[in-house]
């Protein structure tokens, strides 16, 4: 499984174990809760990605629930799609949240940075 690295080289502050790599299903989402964020975690093709599971068309928490097409993941609600790598959408900087994933022994972490709000 790609994203691993030996424990004893890991830096594992501000990461979170959500899983383990085995309850995640090739090319199906889970969700997760970290840091009181709501997370989409996705393996395809051996890889781990981990995107907000909040759809900032209409703030539907689905995204786990949509489907895989291409390198994206599409909004079950109403079919915007992100890229799993960067959540970005493909005609615009805009889309989701993408985070940090480690598959250290076979243990998944995702590292969810609260944002802070300018006002």
């Amino acid at each position: 499984m790609k994203n691993s690295m030996q424990s004893d080289t890991i830096d594992l502050n501000e990461f979170t174990k959500v899983c383990t790599a085995e309850i995640l299903k090739e090319r199906e989402g889970k969700k997760f809760l970290v840091n009181d964020t709501e997370i989409a975690v996705f393996k395809v093709n051996g890889n781990i990605y981990a995107l907000s599971n909040i759809c900032p068309h209409q703030h539907t928490a689905l995204i786990y629930d949509g489907f895989i097409d291409n390198g994206y993941v599409v909004c079950p609600a109403h079919g915007w799609m992100f890229d799993l790598q960067t959540g970005r959408m493909p005609t615009t900087a805009r889309g989701l949240d993408s985070y940090p994933v480690k598959v250290i022994d076979n243990n998944v972490y995702i590292k969810v940075t609260k944002k802070k709000l300018n006002w």
